[in-house]
């Protein structure tokens, strides 16, 4: 199973208002283990960014002005996406984006993402499981113990590096989270370390390859032994179960 863990920055809310992407970041997942392959790139979005956006992502006009535009990327950004399944946090704010791409673009080969790929929306699924609780990735992180320690402005490919880790522990753990030896990247930027990106140099924020596997308790033998006879004795006293 491929999975492509996604998130986008923006010039802001409403793609409709005029607003593009101005940066993609993407990770890859195969059968739940990260490869080291991704996907991250800059675009020119061809107008001003909102101030309220710059506050969020810290990405400036000025950063920007020599970056591709969307029909520069467009093809090697699909192409790295097309049969996954895309696993995005409040996946109809980035799919709407990506949508307007592509209409903008007018290309015969890319017509929307529900033609290419399938969508996992982590926030869907984080309310489902949280219900009346805070789900956006910073209180997900805290819930599981994920480490968002360099998240002091949202930037697309690290958003996508954690979510990866959030979006595992949450669908039940993963012994292995090290990045595969030599793992492929496709990018049109130059990437820095986990220091922070810094807007006039570019350099990206990622988490550290190295970085410890997240833990996994799994019940014993024993356990779940006593498990199940504690769901044979409610049966018997109930009648049947009620989750």
């Amino acid at each position: 199973m491929r999975q492509v863990v996604l998130d986008t920055e923006t010039t802001g809310l409403d793609p409709k208002s005029g607003h593009r992407i101005i940066e993609i970041g993407c990770v890859e997942l195969v059968n739940r283990k990260l490869t080291g392959r991704h996907y991250h790139q800059y675009i020119n979005p061809e107008r001003e960014v909102d101030d309220g956006a710059i506050e969020v992502h810290g990405i400036t006009n000025e950063f920007l002005v020599d970056k591709p535009v969307f029909a520069q990327v467009a093809d090697d950004f699909m192409t790295f996406c097309e049969g996954a399944e895309l696993v995005i946090h409040n996946a109809p704010f980035d799919v709407g984006f990506i949508n307007w791409e592509l209409k903008l673009l007018g290309s015969p080969r890319w017509q929307n993402v529900a033609a290419h790929c399938g969508v996992l929306d982590t926030l869907a699924l984080a309310r489902e499981k949280h219900p009346g609780q805070k789900n956006n990735l910073d209180a997900l992180c805290k819930r599981y113990f994920v480490d968002n320690s360099q998240r002091d402005l949202h930037g697309a490919l690290l958003d996508a590096e954690i979510l990866a880790d959030v979006y595992l522990m949450m669908t039940g753990g993963q012994t292995d989270l090290a990045l595969a030896q030599g793992g492929e990247q496709q990018s049109g930027t130059e990437e820095g370390g986990a220091e922070g990106r810094d807007a006039a140099s570019g350099a990206v924020r990622r988490l550290a390859s190295d970085r410890a596997p997240l833990t996994v308790l799994q019940a014993s033998a024993e356990e779940v032994e006593a498990h199940q006879s504690m769901l044979a004795l409610l049966e018997k006293s109930a009648g049947k179960h009620f989750w």
